[in-house]
């Protein structure tokens, strides 16, 4: 015998459904035991520090690495942005702090700035995600470029190019 419970979430009103033949009525009220109700973020926004520092401790855990801190302005831009993805994104973007550092909290501060809406596309996730991985790999080697060079597996000329594309100075990691 088997005890078994499913939690579910819908962002589609299933008693609806369930009413217009769409969606199975049994199956509905077998979902329907307990029924809570969520509120998306943006409606509960002075929620969003207090979840972005649980899940910066979650993935600190996660990753091995230790809680970053969190500087003063950042909740503001937090708190400002519309979150389209919902807690998921909210979620990601604490994974993306505690692996990269603030350059993701920058680039949502420059996209609450012009569209709150709009996510991040892949070239910018490229771009933050390898301006760190060259920002921890001269702070590894200690600016020293060779070393550098060998941990990004990189010719000389694209290091420094991609130096020069960031503002990142080997002479600050020394």
């Amino acid at each position: 015998q088997l005890d078994i419970r499913v939690i579910a979430a819908s962002k589609i009103d299933l008693r609806e459904l369930a009413d217009q033949g769409v969606f199975r009525e049994d199956l509905y009220y077998r979902l329907n035991v307990v029924k809570l109700e969520i509120p998306p973020l943006h409606e509960r926004r002075q929620d969003i520090p207090l979840l972005f520092q649980h899940f910066l401790r979650i993935s600190s855990v996660r990753y091995g690495r230790e809680v970053p801190e969190i500087p003063q302005n950042t909740n503001q831009i937090l708190m400002a942005f519309n979150w389209p993805g919902n807690i998921r994104e909210l979620r990601n973007l604490a994974e993306r702090y505690v692996l990269l550092g603030d350059e993701c909290i920058s680039k949502l501060n420059q996209k609450t700035q012009k569209d709150p809406c709009t996510p991040m596309t892949l070239p910018e996730h490229v771009e933050v995600f390898e301006r760190a991985l060259i920002k921890e790999a001269l702070a590894d080697s200690g600016g020293i470029i060779k070393d550098t060079m060998l941990l990004l597996g990189l010719p000389r000329k694209t290091l420094y190019d991609k130096m020069q594309k960031f503002g990142l100075d080997k002479k600050v990691y020394k």
